[in-house]
Formats: C-alpha cells, sequence, structure tokens
C-alpha cells in the first residue's frame, strides 16, 4: 500500500479519533524539566490504538519520547502491524500545540516496524489543523530490517 492508498485507508474519522486520543495523552506526560508535553496515539493494523506520552528522567538519558512509549506499549502486547501514529505536542499547559514531528531515534523505532511508504506520521496542533506525512518522508533513506538480509 503506497501513502495515498494509505491515507484514503485511514480516513477522516479515524484521523481525529486518533489525534483526540494523542491530546489525551499528552496530559498524561512527566515532563518537570522540559515543560514540553507529548502524547501520542499509535493504530495497530486491526485498529487497536495504543497511547504514550513522553517521561522525563532526573538523569535525561532514560527518558522516553511518547511515540516510543506507544511502540513499546503495543509490542509488548504482541502487536508488530501498524498504520499510523499521531502525535500532539506543545508547552505544558499551552492552549496552542506546535507541530511535534517525531526525534530520530522515534523514527528509527518506526522503521523496525512499519513500510516507511505506508506508515502516515499525523503532528496535529488540533483535530482540524494537522499533517501526515509518511515515515519515508520522515526518514528517506532509513534503516531497516531489510538491510540486514
Amino acid at each position: 500500500m503506497k501513502a495515498e492508498e494509505a491515507r484514503a485507508a485511514l480516513g477522516q474519522e479515524t484521523v481525529r479519533k486518533l489525534i483526540r486520543t494523542a491530546m489525551q495523552m499528552r496530559d498524561r506526560s512527566y515532563v518537570p524539566y522540559s515543560r514540553f508535553a507529548v502524547g501520542a496515539a499509535l493504530l495497530t493494523a486491526d485498529g487497536t490504538v495504543y497511547g504514550g506520552c513522553n517521561i522525563e528522567n532526573a538523569a535525561y538519558t532514560p527518558t522516553n519520547c511518547a511515540e516510543r512509549t506507544a511502540f513499546f506499549t503495543a509490542v509488548a502486547a504482541g502487536e508488530r502491524h501498524f498504520r499510523a501514529i499521531a502525535i500532539a505536542g506543545g508547552p505544558q499547559g499551552a492552549e496552542k500545540l506546535d507541530f511535534c514531528p517525531p526525534c530520530g531515534v522515534c523514527r528509527q523505532v518506526m522503521m523496525e516496524f512499519c513500510d516507511p511508504e505506508a506508515f502516515l506520521i499525523i503532528t496535529a496542533r488540533s483535530t482540524e489543523e494537522y499533517r501526515i506525512h509518511t515515515l519515508k518522508a520522515y526518514l528517506p533513506d532509513g534503516f531497516g530490517p531489510a538491510d540486514l538480509a
């Protein structure tokens, strides 16, 4: 499935549901240091949604992004096939969100499990203002499992 087909198959209502879930997850973030809260909603191939939030740590390195929290939770539940992820982020308590693309480490985790040409990344300020790109657009020459074959 290519990007255009993936976007069409996702549908507007699913996009909005994922954004709403990402915004709810953002409220659960633990961000006492950066005060930049991020939430994510990961859609599996069968329609299940897993949420994640960023979780900071005083030692900084153990901090985990919302996207990876969602992926790791889903994988721990036995999931391996994913369609899309919505990401909502911005300063803690802010009413206006930023477009918050995934960091490089999160992109690499996505590359492990997702078809870069079909997996969709939704960055959202609201359910009405969002952008949708493929993983390939964010990681054009990504390194994944196929490179080790």
